[in-house]
């Protein structure tokens, strides 16, 4: 269950200024339920939590199981909403340590010549044992030439059929368009195995598409609990969106006040990945025609020493959304020692939940005398039903809002200005 606090914020704006706001983000649910505003082609990320999918869910499932009990190395090559979604809810439902099943890397998200190198050498390196290791990767893209993707996929691919010959096919994973594609005229000439991301869901939203969904099943995490977790927030917010959009109208009245930063901070190391997730999903949809908010992530406490100074006492344009986990995921206590060299025993007893917790309400307390618009954001616990609520909770709001301060939320014409720009300097036509 997730449950939003917008009091603090409130406080930094007129009533006038949040009724307006309110009147347009109620219009910009509208649209995003009739398809009647731009990009409307692009939501396809809600109909399929309107039609569930249990023979793919099934199928990704299956799919998973096999490759945990054969694989030493999952790679997962993809760039932007091509792996941040899976990285988000691999980090958040995983083990720190003594993972089971394969271990997952990541390839194709940049071009750094070293790390490939290395990834390179590594899996072509035998295990201690002498034996080869047992590698698997699942290559993702719509398009099939996003540059970083596919040079990646290139090396790695000639090293598969070194390593495995006529076999490497089996253990290549496609994920892309139904047709046309550099990937499917590869799928046809090596045998490649092939799950399709629909037509009309976008990168950034297409987590719950095969696209997130087999790496997060080859991770070991329920996936229909997780799906289903997300359909229930679904059924939930088309009942009754109230929250929701009474969130996005205080963020767009901030946004209209002159903020121009949302820090998303967490007091979970477990959820800095899909703080990263969320900096994608909300940057790519409203940074544009000179509007939106910024977003980017802190993780507190760490960060609290590094950016605190700047939240607190730097200039005024930013705001702050806290995301917190109700229910302990550690039952570690803080233990007594005799002499108390170190002058810690006053915690002697206390959880680092709750050690947590009070740094937590002490930096929203901080913040706020420093002139801080805070949004506090809970989740009742840490598993995959809630993230799965997390995931469209986020994906709601963003279209909610971006509709609001009348932009497209499903297209990113500036990506592609990058992109133009350096094919040209690489001499391509």
């Amino acid at each position: 269950m997730i449950s939003i606090n917008t009091d603090i914020a409130k406080e930094f704006i007129s009533d006038e200024a949040y009724t307006e706001s309110l009147e347009k983000c109620e219009e910009a649910f509208i649209q995003l339920k009739d398809k009647t505003g731009q990009g409307s082609e692009w939501l396809g990320w809600r109909d399929l939590l309107k039609s569930p999918n249990d023979a793919l869910l099934e199928k990704i499932s299956s799919l998973g199981r096999d490759i945990r009990n054969n694989a030493d190395i999952f790679i997962v090559c993809g760039i932007g909403g091509s792996y941040l979604g899976a990285k988000a809810v691999i980090d958040a439902l995983s083990p720190h340590f003594n993972k089971k099943g394969p271990e997952i890397l990541f390839a194709g998200h940049h071009m750094g010549g070293k790390y490939l190198q290395e990834l390179l050498s590594y899996i072509k390196t035998p295990k201690q044992d002498g034996t080869p290791k047992s590698v698997y990767i699942n290559v993702i893209s719509k398009s099939g030439s996003t540059l970083e993707t596919a040079l990646s996929f290139r090396m790695i691919r000639e090293v598969m059929e070194e390593l495995y010959k006529e076999k490497a096919a089996d253990r290549i994973i496609c994920t892309t368009s139904g047709e046309g594609g550099v990937l499917n005229g590869l799928i046809e000439e090596k045998g490649y195995r092939k799950f399709i991301i629909p037509e009309d869901v976008g990168g950034r939203f297409s987590v719950l598409t095969p696209v997130g969904l087999i790496p997060i099943a080859v991770a070991g995490i329920d996936i229909k609990t997780l799906f289903y977790g997300a359909v229930s927030a679904f059924n939930k917010y088309e009942g009754d969106a109230t929250e929701i959009v009474k969130y996005a109208a205080v963020r767009r009245a901030l946004h209209e006040k002159g903020i121009t930063i949302d820090v998303f901070s967490c007091f979970e190391p477990e959820l800095q990945s899909f703080g990263g997730w969320i900096q994608q999903l909300m940057g790519e949809s409203e940074g544009k025609e000179g509007k939106g908010i910024f977003p980017t992530v802190a993780a507190f406490s760490t960060d609290l020493h590094s950016l605190g100074q700047f939240i607190q006492q730097g200039t005024r344009s930013l705001m702050e959304t806290f995301i917190a986990v109700e229910k302990p995921i550690s039952d570690l206590k803080v233990n007594s020692l005799e002499g108390d060299h170190d002058k810690l025993n006053y915690l002697a007893g206390n959880s680092f939940h709750e050690i947590n917790t009070k740094a937590r309400i002490g930096t929203t307390e901080a913040h706020k005398d420093g002139a801080v618009p805070i949004i506090n954001l809970s989740l009742s616990s840490l598993n995959a039903e809630v993230i799965g609520e997390l995931i469209y909770f986020f994906e709601l709001l963003t279209g909610i809002f971006v509709y609001s301060l009348g932009v497209n939320p499903f297209n990113q014409p500036g990506v592609e200005d990058y992109k133009k720009a350096m094919y040209r300097l690489l001499g391509k036509d």
